[in-house]
């Protein structure tokens, strides 16, 4: 979504109406200014308003259905509908979102708080995301969802995976449940070394990872 959906304003003492293309920075930006906390977490999660809601996206021991009140979406057959959270069925990293639907717009509540405490939590969650995380790689981001009573990066780490390469596609060195495009990787070799990983996890651990990347599209 584009700039028009970019958009953030406080509706009252503890809720913001966001756009479904305004990134977590953006939002947690607002709310500081805003007196409102809670949503601190969102400005370490890549990515827009739209794809936290849809995924359930979180970090830092939050997520999204934590702090949604409703989501504004448009369904394939152009139809515009106001889902509350009770609505979207929502379980870790998953939504029950009908396929094709686009958020638009999303309301969040979090609660009041000064500031400057907003401001430092936010710094501390910044600071442990740049310490941990290869920030500064090209990447989609988290890759595979961590399964129950596991660490993803865990398991990709205990099955040898660290540093893996296919091509221009490797798996992080900083931290394993990144795949990384070091040179001019494409999608289906970051996608052919996510399998190969997944793979070698199951042999190692008996363990499936489940991607949490969104794959579209279909094989070429």
């Amino acid at each position: 979504l584009g700039k028009p959906f970019a958009k953030i304003e406080a509706t009252g003492a503890t809720t913001l109406r966001c756009g479904g293309g305004a990134s977590g920075i953006l939002v947690s930006s607002t709310a500081r200014d805003a007196g409102i906390a809670g949503v601190e977490f969102l400005r370490s999660i890549p990515g827009t308003v739209g794809g936290f809601v849809r995924m359930n996206g979180g970090a830092y021991g939050r997520e999204v259905r934590d702090v949604l009140v409703e989501a504004d979406v448009v369904l394939r057959s152009g139809e515009r509908r106001t889902l509350a959270l009770g609505d979207l069925g929502y379980t870790y990293r998953h939504s029950e979102l009908p396929d094709g639907a686009v958020v638009i717009a999303a309301s969040f509540r979090g609660h009041p708080g000064e500031p400057a405490a907003i401001a430092a939590e936010m710094d501390r969650i910044a600071a442990a995301r740049e310490a941990s995380q290869p920030l500064r790689s090209k990447t989609g981001g988290s890759t595979f969802k961590n399964p129950s009573g596991h660490k993803a990066w865990a398991l990709v780490d205990e099955a040898g995976c660290r540093g893996l390469r296919r091509g221009d596609a490797q798996v992080s060195e900083k931290h394993t449940n990144f795949l990384l495009n070091v040179g001019e990787a494409t999608s289906a070799d970051i996608e052919a070394l996510g399998e190969e990983v997944r793979s070698k996890v199951k042999d190692k651990s008996g363990v499936t990872l489940e991607w949490e990347i969104q794959r579209v599209g279909v094989e070429a």
